[in-house]
């Protein structure tokens, strides 16, 4: 598990592949890889990889076919910068929100402008997802845990404010660039627990469990 607190940003430093596979070499001098170890999770964008070789200054990772397919991993060539984010412990404070590392979905900027001294994004979500994305809710992009500002239909803005912007890929960002996004994870389970109950969501639903 992860909080979507962005602890650095590396690079893609080698790419190898291996038929629809791939390995990658992600070098990141400034983390701190001292209490990494052979098999721990890393978020690379919001991706949960594991560590499978630890040269010192990085960390190499297989990635399948499956999520090269369905994430931005399989765009991302030698000199890509990308989010990092280690596994969450114990002792760490839940600064964000709860993030799995399983991307939902792809994601586009339509918009990208300043808005004060905030970057305003506005991002298209797969149809799919539009559902579990709400106004004041929580979501991750390329890993990073932020608050979603508005929803119209599938497409939602946010504001990237500075600190983020400095510590993370999102003052790189671009119109029509893809991002990962996962969802709210207790989004996903209240989805399951009404689909076994059979309810649907209405105003009454909501008053009856104390939510309106």
């Amino acid at each position: 598990m992860f909080t979507g607190i962005i602890q650095a940003v590396g690079k893609i430093a080698q790419r190898q592949t291996t038929g629809t596979d791939a390995r990658l070499y992600i070098k990141a001098t400034q983390l701190d890889w001292s209490n990494v170890q052979l098999g721990d999770s890393i978020a690379v964008n919001g991706v949960c990889l594991t560590a499978v070789v630890l040269p010192g200054d990085g960390f190499w990772a297989d990635v399948s076919n499956e999520t090269l397919l369905h994430t931005t991993l399989g765009k991302l060539t030698i000199g890509s910068t990308i989010n990092l984010e280690k596994a969450l412990t114990p002792q760490m404070h839940l600064g964000g929100h709860i993030v799995s590392g399983h991307v939902d979905g792809v994601g586009i900027i339509t918009s990208c402008y300043e808005e004060g001294r905030s970057i305003r994004l506005n991002i298209k979500a797969p149809t799919e997802l539009a559902k579990y994305i709400a106004p004041k809710g929580s979501i991750c992009v390329d890993g990073i845990s932020l608050t979603v500002n508005t929803v119209q239909q599938s497409e939602f803005s946010l504001n990237i404010v500075p600190h983020t912007q400095e510590r993370t890929t999102l003052a790189e960002i671009k119109v029509g660039q893809q991002v990962n996004l996962e969802v709210d994870i207790i989004a996903r389970y209240l989805e399951r627990l009404l689909l076994d109950k059979q309810e649907s969501v209405d105003k009454s639903f909501l008053q009856q469990h104390g939510f309106a």
